[in-house]
């Protein structure tokens, strides 16, 4: 079974925290990781990419102090690396022209604001770790249990 991390990033303590808390279902078949800034979050990739581990999933705020979401989800997006890594924006604070920025730039595949809906974030990462684990061609059968069921259903019939 892979090793596959979900990485959470928010610079409000508490914020971060209610994140893990509702992605903590997931824990079973993922590890979940929470840094509260996009310097920590780099690190904490090239520590994964160098141990050999993927990273299924970010989500990231958008104003944090050092570097924004946008910029940082960008900045992985253009890492071949971190290629097929999913991307989350969950902000209450992104202008219209950040919004644009972070769908042309840093190809996020979703976008929440805050506050979110507990249930949203987690069927959304459900549906972006299960078109990462067919899109890379892993083994889905470990991760069963946290997969979109309707989402690895439409991969199925498609191959």
């Amino acid at each position: 079974m892979e090793k596959i991390n979900i990485i959470c990033v928010d610079d409000q303590p508490e914020v971060l925290d209610s994140v893990l808390r509702d992605l903590r279902p997931l824990n079973s078949c993922f590890r979940l990781e929470g840094v509260e800034s996009a310097s920590e979050c780099r690190e904490l990739l090239e520590e994964f990419d160098q141990d050999g581990e993927l990273t299924g999933l970010i989500i990231s705020d958008h104003v944090m102090p050092g570097g924004s979401g946008v910029e940082l989800l960008g900045g992985i997006a253009k890492d071949d690396r971190f290629a097929g890594t999913r991307k989350i924006l969950l902000t209450g604070q992104a202008t219209h022209a950040d919004t644009i920025q972070a769908v042309n730039d840093a190809h996020i595949d979703n976008y929440l604001e805050k506050p979110w809906d507990p249930a949203v974030l987690l069927a959304t990462a459900r549906k972006l770790l299960t078109r990462f684990i067919m899109d890379k061609g892993i083994d889905h059968m470990p991760y069963m249990s946290c997969l979109d069921q309707a989402t690895l259903l439409d991969y199925l019939r498609r191959n």
